[in-house]
């Protein structure tokens, strides 16, 4: 194996972080450009590196460009490190994102440049190293470095509003970490009591037996922690607040990838750390995704702002997330990820456009326009295919993701079918709004004089919106290019939660029902992990 597929995660990870640190030191007498150039020659890079992976990565299953080094090893603390394809793809669109934001924020953001910059290269760190992390500290501590630069990012260069949307951000998602970490101690020492030896690595901890009981307090502090980033209903208030505050590039990265933090965590840790809980807790995960799917599109019809209208919008879509996750199968877990990453790639561009029609009309009240597609045409071409998509339009992105959680949902028993119905009807719910807001904005007569003056898109906005496009439609014509190594990793998480296992241990209560199990250990790791 080559240097650098040894140390490429490594590279990613901490590369952005070099970055800000160069640009934070930059003499004070330099430009404030030149801050925006350092920073889009650091992300930039960083992309092109991240190119590394899915080329390099081959077919096989498993992990790969796995690191690992010794770090506190009293505490059983490790550098731990790898990839597989949950990971890797949103390694991507966090790479490719980051560029777009610096070369669109340029123009928006004059206060502090060089921060904002210093800022978003920490996210970047902080988004990559969660993402690769396979030790349950390491991964917390990279949790907690999205914090505070998104933190800074809404309340500094945010709206009128922007200290009451990053303080509540803030506070929302310190709640559930705290309730994390105290289930990760929880765990290390459980897996101590067991094994003899204290650990974070997840490998390890993955065959820890614990009964029942404890694997359902467990999941639930995981499962708040990841459920408020996604966010999943009832724990969204927080979203359309910090959405409608945020700057531009806030709120795409926001939209585009903080949030499918918490869907992964879901996938790497808390489904396979404790398997028999996730049996328990799915069809609450099938609940709260139905009931955001159908909250979210009702909501999102009577907005009049085009940032909140688009916030509930993400609330509607990333239930398909979560009922893809409660699901339990291969084509819904399939489902969800790939729903991430269309959404990703379609609610990014959404603030994006919002940003550049706010830069001209300075207002994003949907009153306020009507007509523009004769003014701004390619605009109005480019809205009108992310809209599209965004419905979930055969052929482009967003369909796939939502047809294959709703295939996922009609194959569980009981509630599921239900369940596929009424998303299916969110789905109808979702093109009702959206369109409705294309037409309101971009169709029917010139409603307001100023309106007639509005340009079009330059070269650099046609640049960055046209690659996003071009994935976009790429990704809804040629899916199994993705799904083709997103499907042995939902398979062995399914097989890990729902398959047979043997019990050495069970108590059962007077309705004979099943309160306590303990599964037999297997001195393998977990299948997924191997």
């Amino acid at each position: 194996m080559s240097l650098v597929n040894l140390h490429i995660l490594s590279l990613l990870i901490f590369f952005p972080l070099l970055g800000a640190l160069a640009v934070a030191f930059l003499p004070s007498s330099r430009k404030p450009q030149s801050s925006w150039t350092w920073g889009l020659i650091v992300s930039g890079l960083e992309f092109l590196f991240s190119l590394h992976l899915p080329w390099h990565s081959g077919s096989g299953e498993g992990l790969k460009f796995a690191e690992r080094y010794e770090w506190i090893p009293s505490w059983g603390i490790s550098f731990l490190v790898g990839i597989d394809g949950f990971s890797l793809y949103l390694i991507l669109l966090t790479t490719f994102l980051v560029p777009i934001i610096f070369l669109m924020s340029r123009r928006s953001v004059s206060t502090s440049p060089r921060a904002f910059v210093v800022s978003f290269l920490i996210l970047e760190t902080g988004i990559v190293g969660s993402l690769a992390s396979l030790d349950l500290f390491l991964f917390y501590l990279f949790w907690e470095v999205m914090l505070i630069p998104m933190f800074l990012i809404i309340g500094i260069w945010g709206g009128e509003n922007k200290v009451y949307a990053a303080v509540k951000f803030l506070v929302y998602t310190m709640l559930g970490s705290v309730l994390m970490l105290v289930a990760i101690l929880w765990l290390t020492v459980r897996h101590g009591q067991f094994a003899g030896n204290f650990t974070f690595a997840l490998p390890e901890l993955c065959n820890t037996p614990l009964p029942l009981t404890e694997q359902l307090w467990l999941f639930a502090a995981f499962g708040l922690a990841f459920a408020i980033k996604i966010p999943a209903f009832p724990f969204h208030t927080w979203l359309p607040d910090a959405h409608t505050e945020a700057p531009t590039g806030g709120s795409v990265v926001l939209a585009s990838v903080l949030l499918k933090l918490g869907g992964y965590g879901f996938l790497r840790f808390a489904l396979p750390l404790f398997p028999d809980a996730a049996q328990v807790f799915a069809p609450v995960l099938m609940l709260s995704g139905v009931v955001g799917i159908l909250y979210g599109a009702l909501v999102s019809r009577v907005q009049d702002d085009l940032k909140r209208l688009i916030a509930f919008s993400s609330v509607s879509h990333l239930g398909f997330v979560v009922l893809g996750l409660g699901t339990l199968t291969v084509s819904g877990l399939q489902g969800a990820v790939f729903v991430m990453l269309s959404h990703g790639l379609t609610t990014g561009a959404l603030f994006l456009l919002v940003g550049m029609l706010h830069e001209r009309r300075h207002t994003r009240m949907i009153d306020q326009f009507g007509g523009l597609q004769a003014v701004i045409p390619n605009y109005s071409l480019v809205l009108r295919v992310v809209t599209l998509a965004s419905i979930g339009l055969p052929g482009l992105s967003g369909f796939v993701g939502e047809f294959l959680v709703l295939l996922g949902a009609s194959q569980c028993p009981g509630w599921g079918r239900p369940a596929m119905c009424a998303a299916a009807i969110g789905m109808v719910g979702s093109a009702f709004y959206m369109l409705h807001m294309f037409q309101a904005v971009m169709q029917g007569p010139i409603r307001h004089p100023k309106n007639r003056a509005l340009k079009d898109l330059d070269r650099v906005e046609m640049g960055v919106m046209a690659p996003i496009l071009v994935l976009i439609l790429v990704l809804g014509l040629f899916p199994n290019s993705i799904l083709a190594r997103l499907e042995p990793l939902a398979q062995r998480i399914v097989e890990t939660v729902v398959g047979d296992k043997e019990y050495e241990l069970e108590a059962v209560n007077a309705a004979g029902v099943v309160v306590s199990r303990t599964p037999v250990h297997t001195a393998e790791p977990v299948p997924i992990l191997r």
